[in-house]
């Protein structure tokens, strides 16, 4: 039903003045020290300001944080200034997949846009790749980064959609098929399970349905993390779906325990008005056809609302018709666009 995983992205190509013409200095590394970590933060920060959109995926800020796997490259391009060296652009490169192959996002810092940093980092990414062989996410469908990708004999290859919803229109009632019933995540008992029902309900979608138990713990120690919003199908005591919600914008801070006695009461700080997100929806194949995804994203809508949410967001594959009806049907319309370019 969702997609488990956002995407990263070329630069989006915002009309900005070109920075002045400072030498540039391209660096190679395998792992990054704290200091270059919050430098590639503060990129990441100007860069999404700049744009409206955040260029790296959250898998990508993620092996940022916590170190990622070891076989990852950073590509670091900076401009030498009279007052120091600055971050002009950063690329990443994840070449773990030995299905899919190497995959790659990038930014740009508004200030050095028109200065071909965008070409120098992809053309250091491809370099470090065993066959030039390449996939390249880009956030938003930007006629910029379109030029660039073909520019570099890159093909557009997938679409994914991002889709919204306000969560002040009405929303029906979860219809949960009989003999299933719903529960919150519970944290030290249900982890083990979950991955195995995540392989199971995701298996064409390696992306997604490949998570390990480590994958799914890094994702509970960020500040989003809630289990009051990771709700779980049962059916005779055995896990059979799922719906993860997100809050984007804001950091929730959860009192009580959630009982009938005890509800959660959440206090969302933000900057800006927050967003929650149907994160990842997955049911086991046994209970496909009838009706439990639907009822599951229902269900967390309402959680969503529930703590003050205005809107709610997405992402789905622009080839998966059956999961864009549904979501259609439940007041979402089309967005955004991410796509993939791949050589």
């Amino acid at each position: 039903m969702g997609h488990g995983v956002g995407s990263g992205g070329l630069p989006a190509g915002t009309p900005v003045t070109p920075g002045p013409a400072a030498p540039l200095r391209t660096e190679v590394l395998t792992r990054l020290d704290p200091v270059e970590v919050d430098r590639v933060a503060l990129l990441i920060e100007r860069v999404t300001e700049a744009d409206g959109v955040r260029p790296l995926s959250e898998h990508v800020m993620l092996h940022l944080r916590y170190g990622g796997d070891y076989d990852v490259r950073h590509v670091l391009v900076w401009a030498d200034e009279p007052t120091g060296e600055e971050l002009a652009g950063y690329g990443h490169l994840d070449v773990t997949d030995p299905v899919e192959g190497p995959s790659a996002e990038l930014a740009v810092s508004p200030r050095y846009r028109r200065r071909h940093v965008g070409r120098r980092i992809v053309e250091t990414l491809l370099g470090e790749t065993s066959d030039g062989a390449m996939r390249l996410w880009a956030h938003g469908e930007q006629a910029a980064s379109g030029r660039l990708a073909r520019a570099m004999g890159f093909q557009r290859t997938r679409v994914l959609w991002q889709m919204r919803r306000s969560l002040y229109a009405p929303l029906p009632r979860p219809a949960l098929p009989p003999g299933v019933s719903l529960r919150t995540f519970e944290v030290g008992r249900d982890e083990a399970e979950w991955v195995r029902l995540n392989a199971r309900a995701f298996v064409e979608l390696p992306d997604q349905g490949g998570w390990t138990e480590q994958d799914l713990c890094r994702r509970m120690q960020e500040p989003w993390f809630d289990p009051h919003g990771f709700l779980v199908a049962e059916r005779d005591g055995r896990m059979v779906g799922f719906h993860w919600t997100k809050v984007h914008g804001g950091e929730v801070h959860v009192h009580g325990d959630g009982g009938a006695d005890d509800p959660p009461h959440v206090h969302l700080e933000h900057g800006h008005e927050p967003i929650g997100e149907v994160y990842v929806v997955g049911v086991d194949p046994d209970e496909q056809g009838h009706g439990l995804g639907r009822a599951l994203t229902v269900a967390g809508l309402q959680h969503l609302r529930g703590i003050g949410l205005p809107a709610a967001m997405l992402y789905v594959d622009a080839t998966n018709i059956p999961a864009i009806r549904v979501y259609e049907g439940l007041g979402f319309t089309r967005w955004d666009t991410d796509v993939l370019y791949r050589r």
